[in-house]
């Protein structure tokens, strides 16, 4: 995993992302997954899960708010909102900021994930610790969904890459199973990856889901630490389109990243990203 002092990611066969690191914190084998928590001098304490960067200290709230706050500002009244995977608690964190969210639940795969990000991580996992609003299910994401019909108002699929245990996360019969899932006027957001590095990937999930939602949309996130530093979400929604949503009537909270304004600027597409996801 590290070289010296250093760690180094294979982001593909022709891409290596290095980092200085300072110590390992944590390192395991999980049912699931290669789990280490190392401290790295330019993003503070890292998560890594299987020689993959999941979050860092230092940029992880650009991720947690974008693929949070879009479908939370979009939807009119989200009281009922799932993550899945996620282990981490950053979408949840700001999930249950919103003050019309009654519930917010997440369901992660690897119980390692949680405890171990609440132990080296608390910045981010801060609403595991008991909220009120959360709940946690330690269990299969895509089984659970399958099982829940017409039960949410935003499902958010907070996965890792796509291979192991979150490959099912990216198929179309799992959209099939979320939109079920999903009450009459409900949305759903997928992190997708990178435009530079996973094009194949996106244009073929922006075709799934826009064969199942009424209204598919794409937007953009500028995650250093993650390959490329540009990142895609694709938002399925059965009725409301978020590049409609007043932005005037968002509410305000505390946010590092995502503005009002950002909200609908992040649907404004670079030419090569929107060939993309041409029809």
């Amino acid at each position: 995993m590290s070289s010296g002092f250093w760690y180094t990611e294979e982001q593909t066969p022709n891409l290596r992302y290095s980092s200085k690191i300072t110590r390992t914190l944590h390192t395991e084998t999980t049912p699931f997954q290669e789990l280490a928590l190392i401290d790295t001098v330019q993003w503070g304490r890292m998560l890594v899960l299987d020689n993959m960067v999941m979050t860092t200290i230092k940029d992880e709230f650009v991720y947690h708010e974008m693929i949070s706050h879009v479908a939370l500002n979009t939807h009119p009244n989200p009281k009922k909102v799932m993550i899945i995977g996620g282990g981490d608690g950053g979408a949840i964190r700001e999930c249950v900021k919103h003050a019309k969210v009654e519930k917010a639940v997440l369901c992660e795969i690897d119980s390692r994930v949680i405890e171990t990000s609440k132990e080296y991580l608390p910045e981010i996992a801060s609403a595991l610790f008991g909220h009120p609003k959360v709940e946690v299910l330690v269990a299969d994401g895509v089984k659970h969904i399958r099982e829940n019909e017409n039960e949410y108002d935003v499902i958010m699929v907070d996965s890792t890459e796509p291979v192991g245990p979150a490959e099912g996360l990216f198929a179309a019969e799992f959209y099939q199973a979320v939109y079920r899932a999903l009450k009459p006027d409900g949305i759903m957001v997928a992190q997708t990856e990178s435009p530079f590095v996973n094009a194949d990937l996106i244009s073929r999930v922006f075709k799934d889901i826009r064969s199942i939602f009424p209204v598919t949309k794409l937007y953009l996130a500028s995650i250093p630490t993650y390959p490329s530093g540009l990142w895609s979400f694709t938002m399925g929604s059965k009725q409301y389109d978020p590049e409609a949503v007043d932005v005037s009537a968002i509410p305000e909270m505390e946010t590092r990243y995502y503005t009002p304004a950002l909200h609908k600027a992040a649907f404004c597409l670079p030419k090569f990203v929107q060939d993309l996801i041409k029809e």
